[in-house]
């Protein structure tokens, strides 16, 4: 069987987030066609337990620590070297070392990165490369920075200029690069028409077996809660500005209709700006849970009030896949093509976002599911058909 080595920012296990839920699918389609040499980064303790199981997909893996914030101090080297930030951050002579041991023992002629800012531990080697760029993260960047203040909105405008740069060298290096979508894989050929024709996109996907509503669930809330829920993990700063709009000034509109409904923000790590919403009336925050689709299934409807956003939303997808109807701003919908006419809410205006909850709040809980939705993912959104374009590209 080929080699071919998979270098991924965060260790793709367990999928429970955005990155993680490609990263482990695209890891298990390599698996199935390459013998896969693994090399990724740990940035969460919890993370350790499920090193074992990389073993299963893998012929070898490596696994770094990352400290968080030790990473972000050793990323200001970026203002000295002038490059990205993003860059030093995930520095490493330790992953370099290996790297260049597996390349030249194995004689890997193939490699696959995600996220562009792995691909520094390939540029010098003579290997076909396929970058897995997911979104244009220097666009994400950009939107960043109109939301801060100065000086934050200086650093963040500076890291979208500066890692613009760097994504286009990744680019011209690469076989093909890949977005997470047609949508975004078009954005990033605005700036490299040049080479429009290896950008690509390859759309994320949902485990419609895991994700069944007709699987058996426990009921996390009180028994005749109305329930609105986000999920989402709570250390992203789009989905803390998201579910902190939606507690602001979508919320309190819904409480004046419907004074006993009932929030819950469901994702691992909140910082204190996310748990002090818990001390709000009616609103929870869980932290990590053991089971997200637990809160999906017997919640009344999902939101994803995202007003900043690229690529393609896994929570999203998952709502519907558990039949539920969402109410989505248009920047959470951005990436998912074709869901006009299914059973998903959009606006980005607090009072009808608020209208549109307080609507489905009225009916009985039996109504506010949709199987429409369901099929849609089905139909659109399988892992296995879209993982099938990662292997084709690499094999080309």
């Amino acid at each position: 069987m080929e080699k071919i080595l998979f270098l991924v920012h965060r260790i793709p296990y367990p999928p429970n987030k955005g990155d993680k839920i490609r990263s482990f699918n695209f890891l298990k389609a390599l698996s199935s066609n390459f013998e896969v040499y693994l090399g990724t980064f740990i940035d969460d303790e919890h993370d350790w337990n499920y090193v074992e199981q990389l073993n299963e997909f893998c012929k070898e893996s490596h696994c770094l620590p990352l400290n968080p914030l030790k990473a972000k101090i050793k990323s200001l080297s970026g203002l000295i070297s002038n490059e990205a930030l993003s860059l030093p951050y995930y520095a490493s002579d330790k992953m370099q070392q290996w790297v260049d041991e597996q390349i030249g023992q194995y004689q890997i002629k193939k490699a696959v990165i995600f996220s562009s800012v792995m691909s520094k531990f390939l540029m010098h080697h003579p290997v076909e490369i396929i970058s897995d760029f997911v979104d244009v993260d220097s666009d994400k960047w950009r939107q960043y920075a109109e939301k801060k203040r100065w000086p934050e909105s200086w650093i963040y405008q500076r890291e979208s200029k500066k890692l613009l740069e760097y994504e286009k060298k990744v680019a011209e290096r690469s076989k093909v690069a890949l977005f997470v979508s047609d949508k975004e894989a078009e954005l990033f050929q605005q700036f490299l028409p040049e080479l429009k024709h290896k950008i690509k996109g390859v759309n994320n996907g949902v485990d419609a077996d895991l994700f069944d509503p007709e699987q058996s669930y426990t009921n996390p809330y009180n028994e005749n809660d109305q329930v609105i829920v986000f999920v989402g993990a709570m250390d992203y700063w789009a989905n803390i500005d998201a579910v902190i709009w939606f507690a602001d000034e979508v919320f309190p509109l819904i409480l004046q209709q419907h004074p006993t409904s009932k929030f819950y923000i469901v994702g691992s790590k909140p910082g204190n700006e996310v748990a002090k919403l818990g001390d709000r009336p009616n609103i929870t925050v869980t932290g990590r849970v053991e089971d997200v689709k637990d809160y999906l299934f017997f919640a009344n409807f999902a939101v994803a009030p995202l007003r900043i956003a690229r690529g393609i939303q896994n929570k999203v997808l998952e709502a519907m896949a558990m039949n539920k109807i969402v109410i989505a701003t248009s920047a959470a919908m951005e990436g998912i093509e074709g869901y006009e006419g299914r059973d998903v809410l959009k606006t980005d205006e607090a009072k009808e976002f608020s209208a549109f909850a307080c609507e489905l709040l009225r009916s009985p809980s039996n109504k506010n599911t949709s199987k429409n939705n369901r099929q849609f993912v089905q139909d659109n959104y399988s892992w296995n058909s879209n993982t099938e374009k990662l292997i084709n590209f690499i094999k080309a």
